[in-house]
């Protein structure tokens, strides 16, 4: 290789070779990796680095996404890490610099996970394996065909309520799922919103995620209790990761679509223009 590259963040990244020895601090990143035949170069990972089971639980930890341990990190020795604007800080990319070159991913669009793997492929000499993620991704994943949406918000935390934002990856998910974000126009990436402002919303579907807070049955009542009139679901956050995890979560996805279809299609005219949503069944690997 013997040159420089630049990050999503526009930073000089100098790599001298192909990198051999890589630790990832973003979940989404690190599970990528191992859909590109990777496994043997990642040798440190986050403590949420979970995905795929069965295959990760082998790589030290490193600590998680917003704290590192910089002397494990140190004496992994690593020769790239591989970081993601949101998901870790500007103190930690800094801090690891000083031991290895940083590679800083931004991902807030479904394009942006497609970039995101498209460079990986190039870093570490995977260009055809990238190549086939990314196909397999948009062969999974739904293509946006509605014209009127339904008004939806997606809840990440409880106390004080948390919900997604515009410039988030998840965001893109939802508008291409045919729903309309109320709270997408918020300054915050993850605005904290009242009972009055949710109730304001005129929301058709809530949807109450799994992680980085963990909604169970129980909170059901406690939504519906002030949101008499919209529909509350459960929903996996983990299928709203970027990179490989598109692959999985395009038939995930596709359910969850037609199940909100069902429970809201006795009403507006918005949700039956919504129905020409396409999906294409999940390819394999």
């Amino acid at each position: 290789m013997g040159q420089f590259i630049l990050d999503h963040l526009g930073r000089q990244v100098n790599l001298s070779t192909v990198p051999k020895r890589i630790i990832s601090i973003c979940p989404a990143i690190t599970e990528t990796l191992f859909a590109l035949g990777l496994e043997k170069e990642i040798v440190g990972r986050t403590k949420y680095c979970i995905f795929p089971k069965g295959m990760v639980e082998s790589i030290p930890i490193v600590g998680g996404t917003k704290e590192v341990n910089m002397e494990t990190i140190r004496d992994l020795q690593p020769d790239l890490i591989l970081a993601e604007k949101e998901e870790n800080t500007k103190e930690i990319v800094l801090a690891l610099e000083k031991v290895a070159p940083v590679f800083v991913s931004e991902v807030q669009k479904i394009d942006d996970s497609y970039r995101m793997i498209e460079a990986l492929g190039l870093l570490m000499n995977r260009e055809k394996a990238a190549e086939h993620l990314i196909a397999s991704c948009k062969t999974s994943f739904p293509n946006p065909s509605c014209k009127q949406k339904l008004n939806a918000a997606y809840v990440i935390w409880r106390k004080p309520y948390m919900v997604v934002g515009g410039t988030t990856y998840i965001n893109d998910v939802l508008d291409t799922l045919g729903f309309q974000n109320p709270f997408a126009t918020e300054e915050s990436r993850y605005p904290m919103v009242t009972k009055e402002e949710l109730t304001k919303a005129n929301l058709d579907v809530l949807l109450l995620a799994s992680e980085p807070f963990p909604f169970q049955v129980k909170h059901l009542a406690e939504f519906q209790s002030f949101l008499p009139n919209t529909k509350i679901l459960l929903v996996d956050g983990e299928m709203f990761w970027y990179g490989a995890k598109m692959v999985e979560a395009g038939l995930y996805l596709e359910r969850l679509t037609k199940k909100i279809e069902e429970i809201t299609s006795g009403g507006s005219s918005k949700q039956k223009e919504c129905r020409n949503v396409k999906f294409t069944k999940v390819s394999k690997m």
